[in-house]
């Protein structure tokens, strides 16, 4: 198997091929925290003019923002169906799609329905229903996004470029912190409140119109390709990217990896299934995207103006992309695991004290510290690592229907999460005891379960073709424990 140093490798073709990829993973990045610098406006326009008791004000509010994981469940769920029908690339550009209506929609969902602006809690629906188409491309460009790079990959690097999608993923984040703190700088509080959320969220459709564009001209993998009985132009890719030496030998190795085993979901055992899922839900369960959701909010509450709290923010992306990068530079050195186990103890140390800080009502600069520490604990290991991990681990016969599963997973965690907290957040009772600090222990907990399971369960996957792992889940019979324990070469 071609393991990157080959001259052969046409390695501009492949940074390319990359770059277009990893759009999907910006706006991935982008949609899911857009969100972050509107919550306040949309919770004055569409939810407080209800007047609600505080529980359902509270559960209405985190309903409306993290709706968009609704769409991002259903978009992971037919993520392996779209990915083996319309193929690796076709599935990018239904994404990029939705990304374009979701943004225009959700910014003006009264267009259609009734005066923009005046509409109020009566436009709400239309807003959900947005939110959640956009979401159906977000969960379908997280598992295809990945998915795509892996494939054209060779297995030297081939951890390397899967977590740029990551850094495009932080990087798409990072931008929308620049632009949220940008629009709300044009106006004050009352602006920002009317119209200035729009903007926010109708900038989304610039870079979703660039990657429907680049999209036109990129190949679909050579992978997919073989699954569809087109071996001869599996060939021809495998040849412009890998080069004449390698080309047939890594197809030989792609067609006997599909002709093993069946294609059913669980032709290679339930373990691979499971241990997929796993790590899917703990990169949820440690809380991420509580504090990337709800950035301005925790900040706010420890006692920052609107717009110290965007500038918080922004320190926030900044950590996140600076850590993803220490990830790409050591994720094919070091190996997936031992990142996994680092990034879990760090976080774990990060959560435990700022729930500590706000219970003792010690906020500011070193609470914003922890912060960044969590951040940069999830940057360097879950973060990239995780999508490493499941692009690679599945077997060819499976990997687009275990993939879809293990994605969804994470976006039901990531749903209950996201959801649950502004309920957390906001609870009187909660607060009044632990002064918004019980959210970040729970999350803390968490992340100590996410290292004993890595230190048991998960396999290490560095070096190996993505035929070759396909081995470490040959026999159905093998139990997760002989899985983690196999030896690497």
């Amino acid at each position: 198997m071609n393991d990157g140093r080959d001259t052969g490798v046409n390695t501009s073709l492949m940074i390319g091929l990359t770059f277009v990829a990893t759009l999907g993973g910006l706006l991935f990045g982008y949609d899911t925290a857009v969100i972050s610098g509107a919550v306040s406006s949309i919770d004055a326009y569409f939810i407080d003019p209800l007047k609600l008791p505080e529980l359902a004000r509270g559960s209405l509010s985190g309903w409306t923002i993290g709706s968009a994981i609704i769409g991002c469940i259903l978009g992971a769920a037919i993520a392996g169906w779209v990915s083996t029908v319309m193929g690796r690339k076709g599935g990018l550009m239904l994404a990029g799609l939705l990304f374009l209506l979701g943004s225009l929609g959700s910014a003006w969902p009264e267009f259609g329905f009734g005066t923009i602006g005046q509409m109020g809690p009566k436009a709400l629906n239309q807003f959900v229903a947005y939110r959640i188409l956009g979401g159906v491309g977000v969960g379908v460009a997280s598992m295809l996004s990945p998915l795509y790079i892996a494939e054209i990959s060779p297995s030297a690097i081939r951890g390397r470029l899967v977590s740029f999608n990551q850094l495009a993923i932080v990087g798409g984040i990072l931008l929308v912190y620049f632009v949220n703190y940008f629009v709300a700088s044009q106006g004050d509080d009352a602006w920002i409140k009317s119209t200035g959320w729009r903007y926010m969220l109708a900038s989304e459709a610039i870079p979703s119109a660039i990657l429907l564009i680049l999209l036109l001209f990129v190949p679909d993998t050579p992978r997919w390709l073989v699954l569809r009985g087109r071996s001869e132009d599996a060939l021809v890719q495998l040849r412009r990217v890998m080069g004449e030496n390698d080309a047939r030998s890594i197809l030989s190795e792609i067609q006997k990896s599909l002709a093993e085993k069946s294609g059913k979901l669980l032709s290679f055992g339930l373990p691979v299934l499971i241990i997929g899922i796993l790590i899917s839900v703990f990169q949820q369960l440690v809380g991420i995207n509580a504090v990337l959701y709800y950035a301005p909010l925790m900040f706010s509450n420890m006692g920052a103006s609107t717009d110290t709290a965007l500038l918080q923010t922004v320190i926030v992306g900044g950590a996140n992309v600076i850590f993803t990068v220490v990830a790409i530079v050591t994720v094919d050195k070091w190996g997936r695991k031992p990142l996994l186990i680092t990034g879990a103890v760090i976080m774990a140390v990060a959560m435990i004290t700022l729930g500590s800080l706000f219970n003792a009502h010690v906020v500011g600069l070193v609470a914003l510290v922890a912060v960044v520490v969590y951040i940069a604990g999830f940057a360097l290991s879950w973060g990239p690592v995780a999508w490493v991990m499941l692009s690679e681990m599945f077997p060819n016969a499976i990997k687009g229907k275990a993939m879809g599963i293990a994605v969804a997973a994470q976006w039901i965690a990531n749903w209950v999460v996201s959801t649950s907290f502004k309920v957390i957040d906001g609870s009187s009772v909660l607060n009044g005891l632990f002064n918004h600090g019980f959210a970040y222990w729970i999350y803390g907990g968490f992340s100590v379960l996410a290292a004993l399971f890595v230190i048991r369960y998960v396999p290490e996957t560095k070096g190996r073709s993505l035929e070759a792992i396909q081995e470490l889940w040959s026999k159905p019979e093998a139990t997760a424990a002989t899985v983690a324990s196999h030896p690497h070469p």
